[in-house]
């Protein structure tokens, strides 16, 4: 168990699959992504979760990726986001196809203020099914 900046350099070679799942925040999520993806060998898989859902997570796809030439987005399962490695991307395509998961993002975000506020408490209170923290 160490930090991912850490437990990177104990690793050797490259990767067929990675999982991404660290800090939320922008700049740790930036670093998992930038550092370890340059490890994933062509045509291998980057999966990030957290994708459209936390702030930070989306930031650092929006900076790394949404215009990125190595990296092709396959799709989202809810919070779970699926990149490959194919190198010359069109990325006109490949970035409309990320932003197209901007509202589903804002929606979430929306839900997390609102829960944070505590709307959930209030609907529960007057019998409602209260809202669910979303991913």
């Amino acid at each position: 168990r160490e930090f991912s900046e850490a437990a990177l350099a104990a690793i050797d070679g490259e990767f067929d699959v990675l999982y991404v799942d660290g800090a939320h925040r922008y700049g740790p999520a930036r670093r998992d992504i930038e550092q370890y993806g340059t490890r994933v060998r062509d045509g291998g898989v980057m999966l990030i979760h957290d994708s459209f859902s936390s702030i930070g997570v989306t930031g650092a796809i929006c900076r790394l990726l949404v215009w990125n030439r190595r990296w092709r987005y396959e799709g989202r399962s809810r919070s779970l986001a699926t990149y490959r490695a194919v190198g010359d991307v069109d990325r006109a395509q490949n970035a409309a196809r990320q932003l197209a998961q901007l509202p589903w993002f804002a929606k979430n975000i929306g839900l997390k203020v609102l829960l944070t506020l505590g709307v959930g408490t209030v609907m529960r209170r007057a019998g409602r099914d209260a809202l669910e923290w979303p991913y």
